[in-house]
């Protein structure tokens, strides 16, 4: 079952074209990577995604149902958690509070942390009244993504979850993206540069260039050619 298509969305930054007639589609149970050097769309997709962006043309559809009319709090109360890139906790609140923020978004009404927040990311629950902003760089990435997750999602987005922070981390978030993939069956789309990280944590990839689609497939039938072709610098 598709959970997310795009399908022939354009999108314009003034008089520049960045997104041409795109065609995506993630299916049911997947961890899709959408992969591609700098500048090529990655990030602006995402923002179409979640409704920070409109689009010029074209349609989004999740769950078969059309959201690219929605507001970015419709699609997350709809399902869709968002972690975007610089994680965008605030700074001045406790982890507890930067937490209990997304209770608001849940459709079960929960007032309470769920405990398995806590449980993939102690250190959360060790910091929980600390401020935000006096976290580590990971420690925010963590937060950032537990903050997405307290909505109850069905389709998790990442934008770069591993940019800039410290290789134990990285291996922690590498570790949750898979249990939540394949232990909890969540969908998950997740932006990344590193190849190795990708490789370990994603079941297909998207490649983006200038805008378009140019390759996709299962992760393990990625090819050093294509690699070289899009990804290298």
């Amino acid at each position: 079952m598709t959970v997310l298509s795009i399908s022939g969305v354009n999108q314009f930054y003034g008089q520049s074209h960045i997104l041409w007639d795109l065609n995506l589609d993630v299916q049911e149970g997947a961890c899709a990577c959408l992969m591609g050097r700098n500048g090529v769309g990655k990030t602006t997709l995402l923002k179409c995604l979640m409704g920070l962006l409109p689009i010029k043309s074209g349609e989004i559809t999740f769950n078969g149902k059309p959201i690219s009319k929605q507001s970015t709090e419709m699609r997350a109360r709809g399902g869709i958690g968002y972690v975007p890139q610089g994680r965008e906790i605030f700074p001045m609140l406790t982890v507890e509070e930067n937490l209990k923020i997304s209770l608001g978004g849940r459709k079960d009404g929960l007032k309470q942390i769920p405990e398995h927040i806590y449980s993939m990311f102690p250190v959360l629950k060790e910091m929980r009244n600390r401020r935000g902003g006096d976290l580590s760089g990971g420690q925010q990435q963590q937060l950032a993504i537990g903050r997405a997750l307290v909505l109850d999602p069905k389709l998790l987005i990442l934008d770069e979850p591993t940019e800039g922070i410290q290789p134990n981390i990285v291996r922690e978030i590498g570790e949750v993206i898979k249990r939540l993939n394949k232990e909890q069956g969540m969908t998950v789309l997740l932006v990344e540069q590193k190849l190795p990280f990708a490789r370990q944590a994603a079941s297909d990839f998207h490649i983006l260039q200038k805008g378009r689609l140019v390759a996709e497939g299962k992760i393990a039938d990625l090819k050093d050619e294509v690699v070289q072709e899009y990804l290298s610098v």
